[in-house]
């Protein structure tokens, strides 16, 4: 099973580099926020990428093709003009990276990729890290024998529900309780089936059209999970993320290695 990264989102709002990058390109650790979803999704055998670029696609390309040289210890005897590379271990990773246009919604992004697939992938935001068990993710899937799987996940703590009943009063209590459990957000994440580009036509994000007529054709699955989920939007949820990372902690990379 492939996973196709959506990363042609627009300049990133959070990096403090003055041209700007890709939002996927945002270091977390020395590291690029891509790498770090690549590494998470990796761990499941998961090795095969599709990149969907737009913005600035050719910092994400050049990354890749460099990437050899951007993980090991190099000496560059300058008068010889010659390179050694005293590092020589990499990720197994085989990475397809795909300019989908700088405006494209992310349902034509999805419909530009069909070539490079040949059965059921997963399709992940470039911006999102979680502690999604990508194994039990797929087999869901399978089992569900539907043309998709949407990934739900917890509301964030910043985005509390109030106890709230419909004339605008504060109530708590256990009714409430079960009502704030039963709450459940777009997890940005999802399975598809080959069917899918069959209701990718047209200009539009993957909730909008699409979705409504797979919903008419019961052909959505709701995966839950109620674990790790962060989507990256803010300079917050970035040094959020950072601080896990350099503690050693990172929910999304399973005993976690800093260097490969």
């Amino acid at each position: 099973m492939k996973v196709v990264i959506l990363a042609g989102g627009m300049q990133s709002s959070i990096s403090n580099e003055a041209e700007g990058i890709p939002k996927p390109m945002v270091d977390i650790g020395g590291k690029p926020l891509l790498w770090h979803i690549m590494k998470h999704f990796s761990q499941y055998g998961l090795t095969e990428f599709i990149v969907c670029g737009g913005y600035k696609v050719d910092k994400i390309k050049e990354y890749f093709m460099d990437f050899y040289v951007y993980e090991s210890d190099i000496t560059v005897d300058l008068q010889n003009n010659t390179v050694e590379i005293h590092k020589n271990r990499t990720e197994d990773w085989k990475v397809t990276v795909v300019d989908t246009g700088l405006f494209s919604a992310t349902a034509q992004r999805v419909s530009m990729i069909e070539k490079y697939v040949d059965g059921d992938f997963i399709v992940a935001y470039g911006d999102c890290l979680s502690d999604i068990d990508a194994s039990e993710l797929a087999a869901f899937h399978r089992q569900e024998k539907k043309i998709a799987t949407v990934v739900m996940v917890k509301p964030s703590g910043r985005e509390k529900l109030l106890p709230l009943d419909e004339e605008g009063h504060f109530r708590y209590g256990n009714s409430w309780d079960a009502e704030h459990d039963n709450a459940w957000a777009n997890g940005d994440c999802y399975v598809f089936s080959p069917e899918i580009f069959k209701f990718l036509t047209g200009d539009c994000e993957l909730e909008q059209a699409p979705f409504i007529r797979l919903c008419e054709k019961d052909q959505i699955a709701a995966y839950r999970h109620s674990g790790y989920w962060l989507a990256v939007e803010t300079k917050r949820d970035l040094s959020d993320a950072e601080r896990l990372w350099n503690a050693g902690m990172a929910p999304w990379i399973k005993g976690q290695v800093k260097d490969i």
